[in-house]
């Protein structure tokens, strides 16, 4: 135990030395997709429920009207979360108080005519999380727009809808932040592109193209699938490599670093998935990535300052293909990653070999990031299960507990509350 806390301490000073939100109380908060350290990880001891019910360790429970799968994000007594109209016609911010559920503001933001239909029952329109700072949340719809909003009263400080990307199945990615940058990922099945915007005015400060070579043109010049292959969702994740930050950001059949000041590419790596949905996580300077759909691969990555170019045969430590998920990201305690498929098969893996430890099955089937806190791990389903799992080198299912909503968003934490948006409310479970 004395080296898991070392280590979970030493990657969250690593990442607050560039995540600055302006927060001084990290427990009270939760800014992003993934929580405070990106990786779900959950630091000091919050007292958490470990079993609840629809009457049991539920403080409130604040139906929502939409359709919508972001993850909430909660700062200064908050509940941020977007929605949308199950059409993608209208789409909209929510802020919910954290003591009563009360929603504070409904505030419309973007109006569509034209709306792509999503073509799948998984995805909706409300699907990239919010991102929020001190003073400031921002809302992202991918190429349906990109707002800021004032968190002390809600007005809009700025819009943008003029970053174009046909995202086919629906947006997913996430906004993150850094300094005074505010970064998109464009992923689509035309255009796919990373931008910069100013935080303040939302004016473009730079954009990278990604230089993915594609294998999916055939004879006559025609792309296969109409690009269906060429998209993603995933979140960008920044870490410390020598003395740069980096930030790693997979995409369909590729995998690219930039430096996030000005979008400059340093290395990639290439692999034969897409649609990507995890986020990476960073462990003992390693980056563990998934490819997506496809085959959904795996793969730990040597972490490197002198790294350039095409780093796929010389940087690769290990590529695992079973039981790896297509959209839930994994997560790490101590020397061991654990991550469940979309069927409910939850595997652990020792991180220095890539070999599996165990694996056993969860009922349900899932979508969301799991989350570690207290010394557990939390897994929520599709179908509303809540597991809590002990981790270790064998399985033990310490609750398995139930809800009448089901989960697609990942769960956030702030103090000792457990906030989970469901597909038609958001609940904040703790220990009464």
């Amino acid at each position: 135990m004395p080296a898991l806390k070392n280590s979970l301490l030493t990657l969250t000073l690593l990442l607050l030395a560039y995540a600055n939100y302006g927060y001084a109380q990290e427990k009270d908060t939760w800014p992003e997709f993934r929580g405070n350290n990106n990786n779900g990880i959950v630091t000091g001891s919050r007292g958490l429920a470990v079993e609840w019910s629809e009457t049991q360790n539920i403080v409130w429970k604040t139906a929502i009207a939409g359709r919508a799968w972001s993850s909430p994000v909660i700062a200064e007594g908050k509940v941020w979360i977007t929605n949308a109209t199950t059409d993608g016609k209208e789409m909209s911010a929510i802020c919910l108080n954290t003591e009563s559920g009360k929603i504070l503001h409904t505030i419309p933001l973007f109006s569509n005519t034209l709306v792509e239909p999503l073509g799948n029952s998984i995805n909706g329109y409300g699907s990239p999380s919010p991102v929020i700072e001190k003073g400031r949340v921002y809302i992202h719809f991918g190429s349906y727009g990109t707002a800021a909003i004032d968190t002390s009263n809600g007005n809009v400080l700025w819009k943008r809808t003029d970053l174009p990307c046909r995202h086919f199945r629906g947006p997913g990615s996430s906004p993150v932040l850094y300094n005074d940058l505010l970064i998109l990922t464009m992923d689509g099945i035309d255009l796919q592109y990373l931008v910069a915007l100013d935080s303040a005015s939302g004016k473009t400060v730079w954009k990278t193209d990604r230089s993915t070579k594609w294998d999916d043109i055939e004879p006559g010049g025609k792309i296969r699938g109409g690009g269906d292959l060429r998209k993603a969702y995933t979140t960008p994740i920044f870490t410390k490599v020598g003395n740069e930050t980096i930030m790693i950001s997979p995409g369909a059949k590729a995998c690219f670093a930039y430096t996030p000041a000005d979008g400059k590419e340093l290395w990639h790596i290439t692999y034969k998935g897409y649609s990507n949905a995890s986020r990476t996580v960073i462990s003992d300077g390693h980056a563990l990535i998934n490819t997506g759909y496809g085959k959904p691969h795996l793969i730990s990555l040597k972490l490197d300052p002198t790294a350039r170019g095409d780093i796929t045969k010389s940087h690769i430590v290990w590529d695992i293909f079973k039981r790896v998920p297509k959209r839930s990201s994994p997560i790490v305690v101590g020397k061991q990653l654990y991550m469940t498929t979309d069927e409910g098969i939850l595997t652990c893996i020792d991180i220095a070999s890539g070999k599996e430890l165990w694996s056993d099955r969860l009922r349900g089937h899932f979508s969301a990031s799991p989350i570690m806190a207290d010394g557990h791990l939390y897994f929520f389903s599709q179908m509303g299960h809540g597991y809590v799992i002990k981790p270790g080198k064998t399985f033990q299912l310490l609750a398995s507990n139930q809800l009448n909503d089901g989960f697609m968003a990942s769960p956030a934490v702030a103090g000792k509350a457990i906030y989970a948006r469901g597909k038609a409310h958001v609940y904040r479970i703790e220990q009464q």
